[in-house]
């Protein structure tokens, strides 16, 4: 039996790569070592990582101006992060609210300076995206803070907000590399490996340099982007089997048409499942928005939440795991990142219809 797994996060990893880091896992190309072994200054490991490096600035083409940090914390450390690094004496910052990890993010930020919310939500449950026209920005703000792509909720942009000459920052934790991005229309852009690009441990950070350099006073040391800027983000030992597998990952997208062709998969996988829970007549909903709707999370509920028990147990006795909902949310959820073949929400939908058959 095939197993697909929709989790969430740490996520589903492509086959390929990780038979490659089956393959490799003992001897890394003749050196004798795994990676996991390697000292991170060796002439190996310094290799494996600034080939990573390379690869990701191809795929997304990051232009020359900003900084590739291979940092940890996950994208929670960045929270605090971004405010010690951006305020840069400014008074406040704005930012978006539309879900939870938007809201851990405000609060974060409130512990360095004022933060102005622009517009959120809250009002319908986080399940679409304010209006621009409604967003009520501060030109003199540090930065504009937004989530791109809600994990928990499912609701995803598909415009970008126009911030004028103030700094972008995107927490692109569950959506980076899914979509081709101007980068140059950020200030800021973070993600947590453990979705689309590697395992957890691993942070990638992408900052325009002239962001770099002022901090809150007090920041420490480890939290200030220039100490990773200045030494390759390896100030001190960093997430090396992380960035060992990111690069595999980087490598399998050029080799399989770059990120404007996973869109279309990730187009077309997102398409397939929406069809199947808007085709079954209510049994079946999702409480988003259509024009926000996630390609990478789609949330759904069951007509009746006493059938979810039952779904979930034979979803996975069909190998479907992963399924349920976020406790915040409810129902179920599939994370369909770019590691999950067509062929799984295939899988998924043809029980989906099964299930309705049976139980409608």
């Amino acid at each position: 039996m095939t197993i697909y797994n929709f989790s969430a996060g740490p996520a589903v990893l492509p086959k390929e790569v990780l038979q490659q880091a089956q393959a490799e896992m003992l001897d890394w190309h003749g050196s004798g070592m795994s990676v996991m072994e390697m000292s991170h200054r060796g002439k190996e490991f310094m290799g494996i990582a600034a080939e990573a490096e390379a690869d990701l600035r191809e795929l997304m083409a990051i232009p020359a101006n900003y900084k590739v940090l291979f940092l940890q914390g996950g994208a929670s450390q960045q929270f605090a992060m971004i405010p010690m690094n951006l305020l840069r004496g400014k008074a406040s910052a704005d930012y978006l609210n539309t879900g939870e990890w938007s809201k851990k993010a405000i609060s974060e930020a409130k512990k360095y300076g004022a933060v102005n919310v622009v517009a959120t939500s809250a009002d319908k449950n986080f399940s679409y995206v304010p209006d621009f026209s409604a967003w009520r920005c501060d030109a003199d703000a540090a930065y504009l803070h937004f989530t791109p792509n809600e994990t928990i909720g499912g609701v995803e942009f598909n415009w970008l907000p126009d911030a004028g000459s103030v700094p972008l920052v995107a927490d692109m934790s569950s959506c980076i590399l899914s979509r081709p991005i101007d980068v140059s229309k950020y200030g800021l852009i973070y993600a947590g490996a453990q979705k689309n690009i590697g395992p957890a441990g691993l942070t990638i950070v992408i900052v325009r340099e002239d962001l770099i350099g002022e901090v809150v006073a007090g920041t420490p040391t480890m939290l200030d982007y220039k100490t990773h800027a200045d030494n390759d983000s390896m100030y001190n030992t960093p997430p090396t089997y992380g960035i060992y597998i990111a690069g595999l990952v980087f490598k399998m997208l050029k080799r399989n048409g770059g990120i404007a062709a996973m869109e279309q998969t990730n187009i077309a996988k997102a398409n397939l499942l929406y069809a199947a829970i808007d085709a079954s007549n209510g049994f079946y909903n999702c409480p988003v928005a259509i024009d926000n709707r996630s390609r990478m999370n789609i949330p759904f509920t069951l007509k009746d939440a006493a059938l979810d028990g039952a779904f979930v147990k034979q979803a996975e006795a069909r190998g479907l795991l992963q399924l349920k909902g976020h406790r915040s949310v409810g129902g179920m959820r599939a994370s369909i990142y770019n590691a999950m073949p067509l062929a799984g929400v295939a899988a998924l939908v043809e029980f989906m219809n099964e299930f309705a058959a049976n139980n409608g």
